[in-house]
């Protein structure tokens, strides 16, 4: 039985959550083309006849502009040792930059045993490109393999696996054949809502937007849920809200398809916005309604 964890790391937005989603085949991290969009240290379990690999997925590893940006890197950085293996991500389209080395040299002092994966291959329509790319990379570190995947197209998802199967040890299994994630259920619905504004509001809304479950009923037919979505900033509330709440439909409703493909049963789903204007606020606020922030920020 091959057995292990394996960590996915690279820059924001190169498709590391879009992976993991792509090797288990749910939608259990959510993506978006902002970067800093995971800002947890999700785990998915990938379960066959003959192994059981832990996958890691990992915040975006970048150059901090602010706290946020340090604390996500300091989880990611958390998961680049003490695994079995870790896969390296690079947007193969946007080329190996200042940020890709900057991770390669962290993997390097840390001696680990990297798959270099190159992402976004569907988008190439040079195939030639791909292949000098990969004769260049190649000299940059002693990697186990480079593998070429288009996570959204699934090319070469299998031939990854069976890549990622060679390098890890014989062991037992960790999890029971029918654990998929750490992601607890309340988390699973504020990022789904996360996801969702993120992606209908485009650039108009910064990564830092959080999400919190206030209200929370689970009956044999329907799921009930209010979700609270927090703002530093009016114009932002105003924008996720739109012209008579069109936008908050708009999310709204792209929200509850997920989630009922998740419950399988109806959902039905309220949303709420509120700005609070500083961390400090946001805590009183937090505390108030017995929620607990999901970023450690000290």
């Amino acid at each position: 039985m091959k057995s292990g964890f394996v960590s996915i790391v690279g820059r924001p937005n190169v498709g590391k959550s879009t992976l993991l989603n792509a090797i288990l085949e749910r939608h259990i991290a959510i993506t978006s083309d902002k970067s800093g969009t995971t800002r947890n240290i999700i785990e998915g379990v990938y379960n066959d006849e003959d192994s059981q690999i832990v996958f890691v997925d990992t915040p975006g590893i970048h150059k901090p502009k602010h706290k946020l940006g340090t604390v996500l890197n300091k989880k990611a950085y958390s998961m680049t040792t003490n695994v079995d293996l870790v896969l390296f991500l690079v947007d193969i389209k946007e080329g190996f930059g200042k940020g890709d080395s900057f991770i390669l040299d962290k993997l390097k002092q840390d001696n680990q045993k990297v798959i270099l994966v190159l992402t976004k291959i569907d988008k190439l329509k040079d195939k030639e490109i791909l292949l000098k790319e990969i004769d260049k990379l190649k000299e940059l570190y002693d990697f186990l393999e480079i593998v070429p995947i288009s996570s959204l197209k699934n090319t070469n998802i299998d031939a990854l696996i069976k890549t990622i199967k060679k390098y890890l040890p014989n062991d037992q299994k960790y999890y029971d054949d029918t654990y998929l994630t750490n992601q607890p259920t309340s988390m699973m619905i504020t990022e789904l809502v996360r996801e969702k504004v993120l992606r209908e509001t485009n650039d108009e809304v910064p990564h830092s937007v959080t999400c919190y479950l206030e209200e929370y009923e689970n009956t044999k037919d329907l799921v009930s849920l209010g979700v609270l979505i927090i703002v530093d900033r009016d114009n932002l509330k105003k924008i996720i809200i739109g012209k008579n709440g069109s936008m908050l439909k708009k999310i709204g409703t792209a929200a509850r398809i997920d989630l009922e493909e998740y419950f399988n049963k109806k959902v039905y789903l309220s949303l709420y916005v509120k700005t609070i204007k500083n961390w400090r606020d946001r805590e009183k606020y937090l505390q108030e309604l017995g929620l607990k922030d999901d970023l450690d920020l000290e």
